[in-house]
């Protein structure tokens, strides 16, 4: 698994879409983005850099490899924040009010 990032000319969304479209017709391609801004190609899979930046060529667009290395991990998930007591099969929240007059209402 390889990300590969590229600087491509870009000017207008036709461009945009022209470039996506023959990159991801490539075998091995598993994500593909677009910076049209910056200018900036990135491509993460099993896929050949110099491929990639061939038929980016063939567009008719210049293309060059900035960086190829491994894609960035995941961020690992953040925990639940904790739930007050609850009824841990139906995860039910339990709310107690006291009213002004003493009386107690339960809510479930």
């Amino acid at each position: 698994m390889k990300k590969t990032e590229m600087k491509v000319n870009i000017n207008c969304q036709k461009c945009k879409t022209l470039v996506l479209r023959a990159v991801t017709k490539l075998e091995g391609v598993d994500q593909v983005t677009v910076d049209a801004e910056k200018g900036i190609l990135t491509v993460v899979g099993e896929v050949d850099p110099v491929c990639v930046t061939t038929k980016v060529r063939k567009t008719g667009k210049y293309a060059e490899i900035l960086s190829v290395g491994p894609p960035k991990k995941p961020d690992p998930p953040k925990p639940d924040k904790p739930l007050p007591p609850c009824c841990p099969p139906c995860r039910f929240v339990t709310i107690d009010y006291e009213p002004y007059d003493s009386r107690i209402c339960s809510i479930l």
